[in-house]
């Protein structure tokens, strides 16, 4: 009877399998079966040994590659670190911090951290975590004063966390901080970032308004031909009165008969004059003061916006809206509004008028578009501590595919040369910019709604509203 053995070829590249017994040589009174007993005894240790071989080699490699991942962690990191015992000897660092300070690894290790610092306050404030501090788990945060390769003082913002054992027992703290100057900067940077994004945002509402006082034009020059033509008219009749009044003072003058004056008088109708003169000023001033107030509404509507808040009647601004829209683009929009009592905010009344001007004009544009007949109305309505301005108007609604990009930069549905898409965009950060809400949808009888809700100035009492 014979047996042979042969280890699995995996498994022969670790070690040569031992060398088994003789089955022939078998010892004296021990028969065959007992003796074949201890050869496979044998090799399943050998066996084993190979397996626990090979998963001691596995540990290795995966030790091997978790200390390489830990030291890229470290090598990677643009913070400053710095692992220390419970005395503030350093036992770890990381390439951030070597690059600071100037100094390598194996120069640091070993050394106190008191002698990273650069002030007493820095080093007072370390030995009292060093030695005084009962750190939590969540540890704490430190500003103190590195010093750098160059020997100049760096402010870092130091986080201190305790090291524990598997006892849960303080061996030693982990410090971790980023210098301060890579703050500033990142602020300053984000600073400068948010003021460009300021000035865009106050150019792209400068564009806007001017777009919109491009489409009021038209209405503008009839709005202001007729105070101005009122005023020529009564300026060339006071002309005219001045020279029948010089006329006659000097024959005043010259010392003429009564009888010849009387007549002069009657034929130059100077009573008829000196009766007109007043109601010619006062429509004279009427009209000039008219065109005054058109040209400052304009200007008031043109130049850029200070953001001063004041208190505004939403009333005043819903039918000034409606005035210079009707003149401009949409002389024959049908726009059914009611005024209610006295509603106020705290607003700018230039961005206000904007907004609802920005609306209306958006809702004769869809409505015009499917109907010969535009139509909108417009509510405001106030509960306790909020007014709301509702513009409905008989378009086509809002299609769905669109609701979620309506208010979106830049988006719009209008052709070429129509719209910049910026009007809807730029409504709604005013809105929002004054503590409100603009909201759209479409109303259950067709075409779209759009809600400006403002907090109100004085918010009312809940018993009084």
């Amino acid at each position: 009877m014979s047996l042979s053995s042969t280890p699995p070829s995996s498994e022969s590249s670790h070690s040569s399998p031992p060398a088994l017994p003789d089955l022939a040589a078998v010892p004296e009174g021990m028969d065959e079966t007992a003796w074949l007993d201890v050869i496979h005894k044998m090799d399943e240790v050998y066996q084993q040994l190979v397996r626990d071989e090979i998963a001691l080699e596995e540990k290795n490699a995966q030790l091997e590659q978790s200390q390489q991942f830990i030291l890229s962690l470290l090598s990677s990191m643009s913070d400053v670190l710095v692992a220390c015992d419970s005395q503030g000897r350093i036992e770890e660092t990381n390439a951030a911090l070597c690059e600071l300070v100037g100094r390598d690894e194996a120069s640091l290790r070993g050394s106190s951290a008191l002698d990273l610092l650069a002030d007493e306050d820095s080093v007072q404030r370390l030995r009292e975590v060093l030695g005084t501090w009962r750190p939590s788990r969540a540890g704490a945060v430190l500003e103190i004063q590195l010093r750098d390769a160059q020997g100049h003082s760096v402010p870092v913002d130091l986080n201190c966390t305790p090291r524990r054992n598997a006892s849960a027992r303080v061996v030693g703290y982990v410090f971790v901080g980023r210098p301060m100057g890579e703050i500033k900067r990142a602020y300053q940077e984000l600073q400068r970032a948010h003021e460009a994004l300021k000035q865009a945002q106050q150019q792209l509402l400068h564009s806007e308004k001017m777009a919109s006082l491009g489409r009021l034009v038209a209405g503008v020059a009839h709005e202001l031909n007729n105070p101005i033509s009122f005023v020529l008219g009564n300026v060339h009749a006071l002309k005219k009165y001045t020279d029948r009044m010089a006329t006659y003072l000097q024959a005043v003058h010259a010392g003429e008969p009564p009888a010849l004056l009387a007549d002069l008088r009657q034929r130059l109708r100077i009573d008829h004059a000196l009766s007109d003169l007043p109601s010619l000023i006062e429509g004279t001033l009427e009209g000039a003061q008219r065109t005054t107030d058109i040209v400052n509404g304009l200007k008031r509507f043109s130049v850029m916006d200070r953001e001063e808040r004041e208190p505004v009647d939403l009333n005043a601004v819903i039918e000034r809206a409606i005035h210079w829209v009707r003149k401009g683009t949409a002389p024959g929009f049908a726009i059914h509004w009611v005024p209610q009592p006295r509603c106020l905010v705290r607003a700018s009344a230039g961005q206000l008028l904007q907004v609802v001007m920005n609306l209306i004009q958006n809702a004769y544009d869809a409505a015009s578009a499917i109907d010969p007949q535009p139509e909108l109305w417009i509510t405001l309505t106030h509960t306790d501590r909020e007014a709301t301005i509702t513009l409905r108007d008989n378009g086509p609604g809002i299609p769905p595919e669109h609701m979620g990009r309506l208010f979106d930069p830049f988006f719009t549905t209008k052709p070429v040369g129509k719209g910049t898409g910026l009007g809807l965009s730029i409504s709604f950060g005013t809105i929002e910019q004054h503590g409100g809400r603009l909201v759209a949808a479409n109303a259950p009888e067709g075409g779209a709604v759009f809600s400006v809700t403002l907090p109100l100035l004085n918010p009312l009492a809940p018993a009084s509203s």
